[in-house]
């Protein structure tokens, strides 16, 4: 027959899109010419193609071949996954394979000169577009991709072997023996950290509620070291976070762990140089997922939170609101997951020392530092905390301060708590669940009302005092009310950028 269509898939951003990879072989001068917007990779295909069959000893069509990549979306084809599909479309125009492999079977792969398959970029959610065929795949590409198709996977190791696997004169190769991995406990722990009270404190309360976070301090106040620390006490991620985890890892190129499924928080830390498409998103014509995205279900940590750019800074505001990122451009448009907690720590001024008779800095330098946070973006940091030196009998102190492990056993416990509740974590609660879910005591309702009064908070703010409070009681007591005492808690966790630093002893109160 002189015309086959072959099921493959691209990656647009990070979900996977079916495509249809449509070959007709007909009169004509000898040609390749491919259309549906493939992109330079794709319309590389013919030569990788063409000398992989040649490479297995297969035949290559002397005549005028036409490759269309059909979608139900009119957007650009990137990648070179589908190579195999291409390849295989031909030998079945040329009657070296049945038509029905194109009804059972779909292939991403990539082609090498000598015919090897080989694996491409983000197999996670390419396979994951596909649901009505089996998948093949590169050998290397198998533990990811039984991620999203779990057992209607199948590997082959060169083209040749792939022909004799679909005609039954060969076995596909094997699956691996699945064994247990032990998951190492994390590097840093908390009992590394002397003193802070006050940011322990937040740290905990951030970790079991979901609560973005900001630690203002001077430098070698222990800032950095603190932030490097929540994951240890974070819960591990459930099913269905970890797989929505790794498929954006997958899409954006990111080396998975041997498990091939990324189980625990990610832990992204970029740095202050960072661009605004490296943290949004986009950049390419596969739409490559920027940090943000690449910290859901996990955290996005920014140190030096005021030397990155003031432009950087404010996109996180939609992000940090609604969960997911939207990137557009000219011809195409993405949505981006981007459920991720906000952890940031920054010092108050330009020279870091912030308190009276320490500080050099004018009132010029400082203006201009602060200009950099804007105002919305700081009220959507729920705790804002500040943080001093340790004292020397805190750094010198015997007994080791209380490790990430049993932070850890409260902040899953608040965490089921809320979510057995609630349906969701406290920071998610919206303005009119609070009333159901976090009602308050009249000594807490007269607190709050006292600092809405003042000017002290906004609207924002109001709320999220009150979905800290909830969360502040699941890790106490576990009250049905918010009382008057989780509310003074979450206050005193949520200072000014350039606070007068008391903050462990505060917090306390």
């Amino acid at each position: 027959m002189a015309f086959s269509s072959v099921r493959s898939s691209t990656l647009l951003g990070v979900q996977g899109k079916a495509v249809d990879v449509e070959i007709h072989v007909g009169m004509g001068l000898p040609g390749f010419t491919i259309v549906g917007q493939p992109d330079e990779a794709c319309r590389e295909s013919r030569d990788r193609v063409r000398a992989a069959l040649l490479s297995c000893d297969l035949p290559w069509p002397n005549r005028r071949i036409t490759v269309n990549l059909a979608t139900s979306v009119h957007e650009r084809k990137g990648g070179a996954g589908l190579d195999v599909a291409i390849a295989i479309g031909l030998l079945i125009v040329q009657d070296i394979l049945p038509n029905e492999i194109a009804e059972r079977y779909a292939f991403i792969a990539e082609l090498g000169l000598d015919g090897t398959l080989r694996p491409v970029a983000g197999v996670v959610p390419l396979v994951a577009a596909i649901d009505d065929r089996i998948v093949v795949v590169a050998n290397e590409c198998e533990r990811e991709a039984r991620i999203a198709a779990r057992d209607e996977v199948v590997c082959a190791q060169t083209l040749a072997h792939l022909v004799k696997c679909l005609t039954g004169e060969a076995a596909w190769i094997p699956a691996p023996t699945r064994t247990s991995i032990i998951i190492a406990p994390p590097i840093v722990d908390m009992k590394d950290v002397r003193g802070q009270s006050a940011a322990r404190q937040a740290l905990e309360i951030a970790a079991a509620g979901a609560h973005h976070l900001l630690f203002v301090g001077p430098p070698g106040a222990g800032k950095s070291m603190l932030a490097q620390r929540i994951s240890g006490i974070l819960p591990v991620l459930t099913d269905e976070e970890a797989v929505a985890t790794t498929i954006v890892h997958s899409a954006a190129q990111v080396s998975l762990p041997q498990t091939g499924i990324i189980t625990l928080p990610p832990f992204r830390a970029p740095h202050h140089s960072t661009s605004l498409v490296a943290m949004v998103g986009g950049g390419t014509s596969t739409m490559r997922p920027g940090e943000i995205s690449l910290a859901t279900n996990g955290v996005l940590f920014l140190d030096e939170l005021g030397e990155f750019a003031p432009s950087v800074l404010d996109a996180l505001r939609q992000p940090l609101e609604e969960g997911v990122v939207r990137v557009a451009r000219a011809k195409s448009s993405v949505q981006l997951p981007a459920k991720f907690l906000l952890v940031a720590a920054t010092n108050p001024c330009p020279c870091g020392e912030g308190t009276p008779g320490l500080c050099v800095c004018d009132d010029r330098a400082k203006q201009k530092y602060l200009r950099r946070f804007s105002g919305p973006l700081l009220d959507r940091f729920d705790l804002r905390v500040a943080v001093t030196r340790p004292h020397v009998d805190e750094l010198l102190a015997a007994n080791p301060s209380e490790s990430s492990r049993d932070i850890a056993l409260r902040v899953a416990t608040a965490r089921d708590l809320a979510m057995s509740r609630n349906g969701c974590v406290n920071s998610a609660l919206s303005a009119d669940a609070l009333d159901k879910f976090a009602p308050l005591t009249r000594e807490a309702a007269s607190l709050l009302r006292h600092h809405v009064e003042r000017g002290r908070l906004s609207g924002r703010g109001y709320h999220r005092i009150r979905r800290v409070a909830r969360t502040v009681s699941d890790l106490r007591d576990q009250s049905e009310y918010v009382e008057e005492v989780h509310v003074a808690v979450a206050l005193a966790l949520r200072v000014g950028v350039q606070p007068q630093f008391s903050g462990d002893r505060v917090a306390q109160s």
